[in-house]
């Protein structure tokens, strides 16, 4: 029984494009790609999803191996996981930032302590938010949401020659100003609160000169900070959960299964 390259090359690219496509999101993914994670762990947990997943999809294109075209579908998709890896960060990026301007109008901008999701130095506050929505995307089975979109991915998106067209990676550079706007929204409320406490300074600096609030007005801030922290965190766990709602439905767009 005589098999062809091309014959050899479908049976390989079965499991190996699928592969390249859901690495590639594990890789960009918040928690599975956190430099605190293994490499062998996320090999592994790329393998087994692609062991699941592969045998349920149709046929991919029979092309040459090692050849021209072979090598660009590894590309488009290593491009699509990489995608939807980065869409799911940004939701993470905008609660770390929202967390540090809290920080910074409160007096804890010198506080940091290392990030260990991207490796860099945070705010210790921004940890907390991150600890805190992180847990709540476990606990909504943000995780299970990323392996759907994979998996209902290569139904919008088989495998092939075709990858994101340009609206929308427009629509998702837009999504990362929508972020921006959502951090604010998360620090918002602290914010009001934080400007009103230093207004208060203000007037009480002209009543009475002699006052020294430079000495007084530093840890009053800082109390009342974790005042509003403790008023204002269930908003931001709701918000959260009302931007991973609208970043499937951003996917969804992006992936092509909304036009």
């Amino acid at each position: 029984m005589n098999f062809t390259a091309v014959e050899i090359s479908a049976w390989i690219g079965a499991y190996m494009w699928p592969f390249f496509r859901i690495g590639a999101m594990l890789m960009a993914a918040p928690i599975s790609g956190a430099q605190s994670v293994p490499v062998r762990v996320r090999l592994i947990m790329a393998v087994a999803l692609t062991l699941i997943i592969a045998p349920l999809l149709p046929p991919g294109p029979q092309v040459t191996m090692f050849g021209f075209n072979w090598f660009m579908i590894i590309f488009y998709q290593l491009m699509i996981g990489i995608v939807i890896g980065f869409a799911f960060q940004l939701i993470f990026a905008a609660v770390v930032t929202g967390g540090q301007i809290i920080a910074m109008q409160m007096g804890l901008g010198f506080a940091s302590m290392v990030d260990p999701q991207n490796g860099q130095q945070v705010p210790v506050l921004s940890q907390l938010y991150l600890m805190m929505t992180t847990l709540l995307f476990l606990g909504m089975d943000g995780h299970l949401i990323m392996i759907k979109v994979v998996a209902d991915s290569f139904s919008i998106l088989p495998i092939g020659m075709q990858g994101i067209d340009v609206d929308a990676f427009y629509r998702l550079a837009t999504w990362g100003s929508d972020m921006f706007s959502a951090a604010l929204w998360l620090a918002l409320p602290a914010i009001a609160s934080l400007l009103l406490i230093n207004f208060s300074f203000g007037i009480m600096s002209r009543a009475a000169p002699q006052l020294q609030i430079f000495s007084i007005g530093f840890p009053i801030t800082l109390m009342m900070g974790f005042v509003v922290i403790y008023f204002t965190l269930p908003g931001v766990l709701l918000q959260f959960s009302v931007i991973v709602d609208n970043l499937v439905s951003l996917l969804d767009f992006v992936l092509g299964g909304v036009r």
